[in-house]
């Protein structure tokens, strides 16, 4: 997906938003902020085909800038920072796209960004099925690109530094999915939906 030429860039001055414990409500932020970067580097593999983000950026692994890390953040042992992009449910897939764009040209390596969507599966979560489930997770456990589940399978889904959630429908899936994006998010959670239906979650202590 291009990237958006007119917007500025981040630089490491920029503010993030605070960690935001998971019982109080959101703060929507019309662009996601690249949170702090795992300690952990992206494992090395052989190449394979990128997912759609990546394939649209040509980004490729660097040094992200490094805002300063709440506490507790680091190495995922608090709670995720939290960020909501305000979109509705026929745009959240597309915002989540532009929010993964964003991650890997901030220098977030495709290995350390999972994305989850709560109604129809992203494209190439149904593209990577077509060959068989054990293909399917085996993507995963090779940890070198971005992988995408639906909220059906988001329970098996490892957890990564970043967790972007797609609130793409199902009222009933959204409430299941933040609970278990927010245990698989280490450093920075972002959630693209509907804000009032997102905080109706987030704020009742998930």
């Amino acid at each position: 997906m291009p990237p958006f030429p007119e917007e500025p860039q981040i630089h490491e001055s920029a503010q993030g938003p605070r960690a935001t414990p998971a019982s109080s409500r959101v703060t929507p932020t019309p662009r996601p902020v690249p949170g702090p970067r795992s300690a952990v580097p992206p494992r090395p593999g052989p190449p394979r085909p990128a997912p759609p983000a990546q394939r649209a950026t040509g980004a490729k692994p660097g040094p992200a800038s490094t805002p300063d890390s709440p506490a507790g953040s680091a190495g995922g042992r608090g709670a995720p920072q939290i960020q909501l992009i305000p979109a509705p449910a026929g745009g959240a897939l597309d915002a989540a796209d532009e929010a993964v764009d964003l991650l890997l040209d901030s220098g977030r390596a495709p290995a350390e960004v999972l994305v989850l969507t709560t109604g129809d599966p992203h494209p190439w979560t149904a593209h990577e099925r077509s060959f068989g489930e054990d293909a399917y997770w085996r993507q995963q456990d090779a940890a070198d690109d971005v992988f995408y589940a639906d909220g059906a399978s988001a329970a098996q889904a490892k957890p990564r530094p970043v967790v972007v959630v797609a609130a793409n429908g199902g009222d009933d899936t959204v409430k299941s999915v933040l609970p278990t994006a927010l245990t698989r998010a280490q450093a920075l959670l972002i959630v693209c939906g509907d804000p009032q239906q997102i905080n109706s979650v987030l704020g009742a202590g998930v």
